[in-house]
């Protein structure tokens, strides 16, 4: 249930004429008085000898006690409240109930006597609107001081009480939500999302790994936005807003909206911490560049920038488990950037799923614990290479590490949810559940044809090979072993265990450390988990092909494709050395 305080207004008969109006597009049914300051206030929406002015005058009756001049300029006190989506519709006599303790909870009308005169409105199944003359009888103003924090905590009391869906208490750190105005103006323009929306997730692709102001405006210029900026007398930068071209006022004016208002962390101030450097190489970094931007190393292909994303992903992971408390925040806020970067080139099969879990993930990354920026710069570079190294094509390595990275992020939301939830963070904490799912459904649609590779490789192991690495499961994992063999991945698991010890490290202590790091139980396979993990820790391709494979593929080589290959084969453990 979620109650909203509207914009003071001076017309009370203008907002009744709308509660009891038809809406803007027909979509009020029925409006009628489902409780009143005195409860028997007229209804013009049920009784057709009252008018919309006799309620006016009821309630705005207070003001006749004062002199002109003491008379609020905006006395119209404005709140409705909406039920969540799957909740029961709910009787009038609830509504009325919902109505009276609200009032009461806000200081409208606090049950003395004298509160204020106030009236609600029902004009559809799922809400109610409270209308309030902000003057009490007895002539003084109503304590109505943070009435919204006051309307959210007595909606939680409701919640439970009546069994309603409990939404998450909010701590003022949410990105301000569109305007009804907004939203109707959308839907006239045939827009799914609203252009504050639209704008917010622009700016915020637009910010993910950025290194400086300059590659920040000409990424978001890119996008076709309309940027202006506010300089100082001395040209100094000092804000910037954007629009969307084809959003315009009725005076054909682009709408321009502040960072701030998008979302708190896209101001230009706090977007210019994220390039902040540790306090224990500030100094270095000055004075080997300068004034100039820090040297970033070349990116080589969306495989290598999605293994080097894993990595950075895994040490947040400890990070958030073990560090303080403002560098955990940064940790979770960067993460954010590394989804951003992941939705923006990953292939066209989990780029909506994706989409999805960075939205969803971008509540998680604000609250009140302030991100102590620098120490995130190892996630930012990683977002920063997902976006240079182009989109991924979804298949072969490319697609193997896709899903290592989406199984590596999974955990990070994961991780983060726990990380709110310990600090009574709950819409924060909701909000990364949320990306987790959105990312577990992502997953399952990027790892099922590596794993399938995988697993054909591992069901084509010698019987002896196959039994070695059940032994060695049953040895290092014994409670969890039967469990793991009746999973679908545990060929490709064993394929990975044959990888391991080819490439001349010991299965048995990778395993155990990749067990050991993070909880299993959250996830839908506890082989995949391994598989990633292992794979990445031995620095072995995501996806290695069968010797057959291999074979047919040399022989398909041209002569020049040949002479290549040990140039390339050098890079890879070049790059493989730099991870």
């Amino acid at each position: 249930m979620i109650p909203r305080i509207h914009q003071q207004g001076s017309n009370t008969l203008g907002l009744l004429h709308y509660l009891y109006g038809k809406g803007t597009h027909e979509e009020h049914v029925d409006p009628h008085l489902v409780a009143s300051f005195d409860g028997m206030a007229p209804d013009p929406g049920r009784d057709p000898s009252v008018t919309k002015k006799d309620l006016q005058h009821l309630l705005d009756q207070p003001l006749s006690l004062l002199a002109t001049d003491q008379r609020p300029e905006k006395h119209v006190w404005h709140c409705s409240v909406r039920a969540a989506p799957d909740d029961p519709i709910l009787s009038d006599e609830q509504w009325a109930g919902i109505a009276r303790r609200t009032v009461a909870a806000t200081g409208i009308d606090p049950g003395d006597g004298a509160g204020c005169r106030w009236a609600a409105v029902r004009h559809a199944d799922d809400h109610i609107h409270i209308i309030a003359t902000l003057i009490r009888e007895d002539g003084r103003r109503p304590d109505h001081h943070r009435s919204g924090q006051r309307a959210q905590t007595e909606c939680r009391l409701i919640e439970k009480e009546l069994g309603l869906h409990q939404v998450a208490s909010g701590d003022g750190t949410a990105a301000k939500r569109a305007t009804s105005a907004e939203r109707h103006k959308a839907k006239r323009q045939g827009r799914e999302r609203t252009a504050r929306d639209q704008l917010r997730e622009l700016v915020r692709r637009a910010v993910a790994g950025a290194m400086g102001e300059e590659e920040f405006f000409d990424r978001l210029a890119a996008t076709g936005v309309l940027i202006r900026k506010r300089l100082a007398p001395s040209g100094d930068l000092l804000g910037y807003k954007v629009a969307l071209p084809q959003d315009r006022n009725k005076d054909d004016e682009p709408v321009f909206y502040a960072g701030s208002t998008l979302a708190p962390d896209l101001s230009l101030p706090r977007i210019r911490d994220r390039w902040t450097l540790p306090e224990e190489t500030a100094t270095a970094s000055a004075d080997s560049s300068g004034p100039h931007q820090p040297s970033l190393p070349p990116v080589t292909g969306p495989a290598f920038a999605q293994r080097r994303a894993t990595t950075a992903a895994w040490q947040a992971l400890l990070i958030i488990d073990h560090g303080d408390d403002g560098t955990a925040a940064a940790q979770i806020a960067a993460g954010g950037e590394i989804l951003d970067a992941l939705a923006t080139t990953s292939a066209a099969h989990t780029r909506a799923s994706l989409r999805e879990a960075a939205l969803t993930f971008e509540r998680a990354g604000r609250s009140h614990v302030r991100a102590v920026r620098g120490h995130d710069r190892a996630l930012r570079h990683a977002a920063r290479d997902l976006l240079h190294s182009g989109p991924a094509s979804g298949r072969g390595e490319d697609g193997a590490t896709t899903a290592m990275l989406i199984d590596m992020a999974f955990f990070l939301a994961i991780t983060a949810a726990n990380w709110h939830a310990k600090k009574h963070h709950s819409q924060q904490a909701a909000a990364a559940h949320q990306a987790a799912e959105h990312l577990r459904a992502a997953y399952q649609v990027a790892a099922a044809e590596p794993m399938a590779v995988l697993g054909r490789r591992g069901r084509r192991l010698p019987p002896l090979t196959r039994q070695r690495q059940a032994d060695l499961l049953h040895q290092v994992l014994p409670d969890l072993a039967e469990r793991i063999q009746t999973e679908g991945s545990w060929p490709a698991l064993a394929a990975t265990l044959d990888d391991t010890r080819k490439a001349g490290h010991d299965p048995a202590t990778l395993l155990a450390d990749a067990a050991r790091r993070r909880e299993l139980n959250t996830a839908d396979s506890i082989s995949d988990v391994l598989i990633w993990r292992l794979r990445r820790s031995a620095r072995l391709p995501a996806l290695a092909e069968s010797p057959y494979a291999a074979s047919m593929r040399d022989n398909r080589r041209t002569p020049a494709l040949t002479s290549t290959a040990p140039a390339a084969n050098s890079a890879v453990k070049d790059s493989s050395r730099q991870r």
